[in-house]
């Protein structure tokens, strides 16, 4: 299932991204209740999905980052963030990160360089913690798309990424939620994105150092995750600087695109 937050007008709602069988045409079948909170059951109402405005999936209590886990990316950002380690690199983005798709990405003031990062998320079922790696499939709701937007010149003089990372639109996410796909798939699906167009990174996440079973299992060791939690899984080689006026847009296999211009804050 592909599962979406739209709006319509003033009225938020959850549904189910469905494509006409003769037209192709996409809609949304929205749902009653919160999919990640119980029970749901389709209402009857159904829209064009070109006629609502799709939002962020979810509305996450933190957004759980891993950091290093391409080797490719490592090697090319080694003279900011160093060299891999044996276990995964945790940082966390805020709630008030979180963008939609086609919302702004607002270029601060006080960076002089903001980098794109696209990444495969994952996002949690149930509340856990200490999950061993042969249960993280049970914790696992569904997969989507993110864009881990850094303020690249901070995170170096900052020595530590919360500011470069934590910017209020520095981290959309969408467009929906696909649920169904096992670890197995979810871990070799090709990763793009482009900027006006043009191709500036493309990964297959195979290629990840540390696996999603031992990314979930290694988090929740330290950390309670909650329905709705987001985990972004790293990213491939190419990241890169956009400027005012440009859009990026990152694609997962099977999952979708997000796209977002860069704006600059008024």
């Amino acid at each position: 299932m592909r599962i979406a937050r739209f709006a319509v007008g003033d009225e938020v709602g959850f549904g189910l991204i469905d494509t006409d069988s003769d037209s192709g045409e996409e809609f949304v079948a929205r749902l009653s209740g919160h999919p990640l909170l119980g029970d749901i059951t389709l209402t009857g109402e159904r829209a064009k999905l070109s006629d609502v405005r799709l939002l962020s999936p979810v509305l996450p209590t933190k957004v759980v980052c891993i950091g290093k886990n391409y080797a490719d990316h490592v090697a090319e950002m080694k003279d900011i963030t160093g060299e891999t380690t044996d276990e995964p690199v945790v940082f966390l983005k805020p709630s008030t990160s979180v963008a939609g798709p086609r919302d702004p990405i607002f270029y601060p003031s006080v960076s002089e360089r903001v980098d794109f990062e696209g990444e495969l998320a994952i996002v949690i079922s149930r509340p856990c913690r200490e999950v061993p790696r042969e249960r993280a499939k049970d914790v696992i709701f569904g997969y989507t798309v993110a864009n881990d937007v850094t303020a690249r010149d901070l995170q170096k003089t900052d020595k530590q990424w919360t500011r470069a990372k934590g910017f209020d639109s520095f981290c959309p996410i969408g467009p929906w939620i696909t649920t169904g796909l096992s670890i197995e798939e979810a871990q070799d699906l090709a990763l793009t994105t482009t900027v006006d167009g043009e191709v500036r990174q493309a990964g297959r996440t195979s290629q990840f150092i540390h696996d999603i079973p031992g990314i979930i299992a290694y988090v929740t060791s330290f950390m309670t995750l909650l329905p709705g939690d987001v985990v972004l899984t790293g990213t491939p080689a190419g990241v890169g600087p956009v400027e005012v006026g440009q859009e990026v847009s990152v694609t997962v296999e099977r999952l979708g695109t997000i796209s977002n211009r860069v704006v600059a804050r008024d």
